[in-house]
């Protein structure tokens, strides 16, 4: 037997190399004579800059940027062996993972950091730009994005924004002269990690409770999302309210497809056919994937729902291993999902399950192959 492993990350946990290999060791115990091809998977989320690295030549580079709240810190980029391909994941300039949890705050962190490892890699003389959104920390529409290259959004005074979802609904105009003029030259490429749009129930707001919202902060972000679209339209004549993956990343989406012309695409998509997933699937028995969590929000557009689109359209049984299972996930079963292990039960809690998440997803890889064997 030939079994495929692609998981993603399990966040605050696992990188998808570590899960992959938890998961394959947990395989080879169940079956000692199959052959295991481990394929460390992202989105465009935690882990897109290293699923690069594993797949081909990367030079990695590192620039001081501003964390979400402003701060200094050191964040990777990447360059491909083109030369001319820049990697930039969202997450590491701009991420949750940078923010201890009574830090999360989105009406004021900002995708500044970000703006500047796209600067970074344009001064590296890149052409064009892979930028991951997932895992951020924030709800700005990307405006801190587009105000590190050097877009100027003023409020009726002729101040610029300060940083944040939160100063959205103050902005009156959209300065694009002293923007960088090499962006223009640059091609960018989206890898959004969901397919929302920027606005309504399936947008954005989906994700603003774990960037640290409360209901009435989710209300009010959404109305200023809704404005900052407005202005988008009137003044640079582009719709990005309802543009798929707009709502990726708070907003990032909208920002880079209104200030930077970027193409945005499936980050999960868009790196299965850069690794050659399908061929590697045609090639085997059983696909095993997962990642930290799997909710009603993995069917708009993650990771898994596409491996299991893939193994459907090859009739390959694909069981998916999460960290946690919550709400209706009768989507991924009716997408291709064979079935689903969870390493959080009523007897494992899921602080408890992240203490020796390596050990333990070891443990459910080799306890669900037994107990498929069995079956």
């Amino acid at each position: 037997m030939k079994i495929l492993i692609a998981p993603a990350a399990f966040k605050g946990s696992l990188s998808p190399e570590e899960a992959a290999q938890a998961m394959g060791e947990g395989v080879a115990r169940a079956l000692p004579e199959a052959e295991i091809v481990r394929l460390p998977l992202a989105d465009g989320g935690d882990g897109t800059l290293h699923v690069f690295e594993c797949a081909e030549f990367v030079r990695v580079f590192q620039a001081r940027v501003e964390d979400p709240l402003g701060r200094p810190i050191e964040a990777p980029f990447g360059l491909l062996s083109d030369g001319e391909t820049a990697v930039i994941e969202t997450a590491c300039a701009s991420g949750l993972r940078l923010l201890k949890p009574e830090e999360l705050d989105p009406l004021r962190t900002s995708t500044y950091g970000t703006g500047q490892l796209i600067r970074a890699a344009i001064d590296r003389g890149t052409h064009k730009i892979l930028i991951g959104l997932g895992g951020s920390a924030t709800v700005d529409g990307g405006a801190g994005m587009a105000q590190a290259l050097g877009v100027r959004l003023r409020d009726r005074r002729g101040r610029d924004l300060p940083a944040g979802g939160g100063a959205l609904a103050e902005l009156a105009h959209i300065d694009l002269s002293p923007r960088d003029p090499r962006v223009a030259q640059m091609g960018v490429i989206a890898l959004c990690d969901v397919e929302s749009p920027l606005l309504g129930p399936q947008g954005a707001r989906l994700y603003m409770a774990q960037k640290g919202a409360t209901s009435e902060q989710i209300e009010q972000l959404e109305r200023n999302l809704a404005h900052f679209a407005l202005k988008i339209r009137e003044e640079l004549d582009k719709d990005v309210a309802s543009l798929p993956g707009a709502g990726a990343a708070g907003g990032l989406g909208a920002g880079l497809a209104a200030f930077l012309d970027a193409k945005l695409v499936s980050g999960a998509q868009f790196i299965l056919d850069f690794v050659g997933f399908e061929r590697l699937l045609k090639e085997c028995d059983l696909v095993l994937t997962g990642e930290g969590r799997v909710d009603e929000q993995t069917a708009q557009g993650k990771l898994i729902i596409k491996i299991a689109a893939w193994a459907k359209k090859h009739q390959k049984p694909c069981i998916v291993l999460a960290g946690s299972v919550k709400g209706d996930t009768s989507a991924l079963y009716e997408s291709g999902v064979t079935r689903i292990f969870s390493l959080v039960s009523d007897s494992t809690r899921e602080r408890e399950a992240m203490r020796d998440a390596q050990g333990r997803l070891r443990l459910l890889a080799q306890e669900t192959m037994t107990q498929i064997l069995l079956a």
